[in-house]
């Protein structure tokens, strides 16, 4: 991906057919914890795969698909955080483009950035459809222990959102820094390839 092509929407093939690629792992991915219960949601794995090997906008894509889909078949609540799947896709593409997940250390920064991002965006999502809460049983809790005591829907809700999603983040993003760095070189230069390309625009 060279430096005109961060924001094109001129792709590859071998981008166009990441997209439902990532989206399937993504939808596995939250599927999984969610059938597991666990206290994450592990559903941008994909997302974060796209965004590194294509780019911002493919990432982008990839993650408002998504939940476009699971919101169809799972749980339309997921439709709502199609902002924040998109925001994710981004704040990716552009750390990876810039260097920022070249190294374990380096991803472990990008994941709690990434984390931060997702809070933000979520946040106010959270208490316009929900009063404020994630449905995560230590969010929530915490939640409840802070507006107890501040009485700050807003502080609250932050809180009750980033102790859910920078773990998340983080773990998502090295999660995905480990299968990028495991991949064949030829097939992540399938993504630095601008010879063939389709156009979205």
């Amino acid at each position: 991906m060279n430096k005109k092509s961060m924001w094109s929407f001129r792709f590859s093939t071998a981008a166009l057919v990441l997209i439902p690629v990532a989206v399937g792992v993504n939808y596995i991915g939250k599927f999984i914890a969610g059938v597991l219960k666990l206290p994450l949601w592990l559903d941008s794995i994909g997302t974060v795969l796209a965004a590194m090997l294509g780019g911002p906008v493919v990432g982008a894509l990839a993650g408002a698909i998504n939940n476009i889909i699971y919101g169809l078949t799972v749980d339309p609540i997921s439709f709502v955080y199609g902002i924040t799947s998109v925001a994710i896709g981004l704040a990716v593409g552009i750390l990876f483009y810039k260097g920022y997940i070249s190294t374990f250390g380096k991803a472990i920064v990008a994941g709690l950035i990434i984390g931060l991002v997702a809070t933000i965006v979520s946040t106010p999502i959270n208490i316009g459809f929900w009063g404020g809460q994630t449905g995560n049983v230590w969010g929530d809790a915490l939640f409840a222990a802070v507006l107890a005591k501040t009485d700050s829907v807003w502080l609250a809700s932050f809180l009750d959102e980033i102790v859910v999603d920078v773990p998340d983040k983080l773990l998502v993003v090295l999660i995905s820094f480990g299968i990028f760095k495991g991949l064949p070189r030829n097939v992540v230069q399938l993504y630095n390839n601008n010879d063939k390309v389709e156009t979205l625009d």
